[in-house]
């Protein structure tokens, strides 16, 4: 559930967007600031937060456009747009070497483990899987808008396009540590063996 506390300001979006693009953005906008506060507030250390910070850059801007444009076109792109950015964010996450899903998996995860490189390598491939998946959905949201698509099929490909990911979170980190713990079991008998 951390992981979708850090996409609620997207969330609130897509849910004030019915009543103008620009309250939505506003939404987003002021819900991102107020979730940053309150982990500032909470203690929480900003470091690994692209994620936050891109989300605020993001609706900062649609917030400037959408009310000095209300009608501008891009409106219709709205999905496409915000699931876009994220793949960017992620994206350029990865290419900082600060996967953002760092930044959520510090808040479940033990320090002693935050710098280790098993804990990084998690990180960059559950990262690496969202970055696709919003890329995916990006791609589909735009051929939607584009081709004036049933508004069904937006909503379907957005919930695949969090929900996939989601369940490749839940379900890779404790297979990688397995497969480490296995690997590490097998080094430390060759190590045994050599030294016997």
């Amino acid at each position: 559930m951390n992981y979708l506390r850090s996409f609620i300001p997207w969330l609130v979006f897509a849910a004030v967007s019915s009543a103008g693009w620009q309250w939505g953005a506003l939404a987003g906008l002021v819900t991102a600031a107020a979730l940053l506060v309150a982990d500032r507030a909470a203690g929480l250390s900003l470091d690994y937060r692209l994620l936050e910070y891109g989300t605020i850059l993001f609706f900062a801007a649609l917030s400037v456009l959408a009310f000095a444009r209300p009608d501008s076109g891009l409106q219709m792109y709205g999905s496409a747009l915000s699931t876009g950015w994220l793949a960017l964010i992620a994206w350029v996450s990865i290419a900082a070497q600060r996967p953002f899903t760092m930044g959520i998996a510090r808040r479940m995860a033990p320090p002693e483990v935050w710098h280790t490189p098993l804990f990084r390598r998690i990180n960059v491939v559950l990262t690496a899987a969202w970055a696709l998946s919003f890329t995916l959905t990006a791609l589909a949201q735009t051929a939607v808008s584009a081709y004036h698509g049933n508004v069904i099929y937006s909503i379907v490909i957005q919930i695949a396009g969090f929900v996939l990911p989601i369940r490749f979170t839940a379900a890779y980190p404790e297979r990688a540590r397995a497969r480490f713990m296995e690997n590490s079991g097998a080094r430390n008998d060759i190590q045994g063996d050599m030294a016997s």
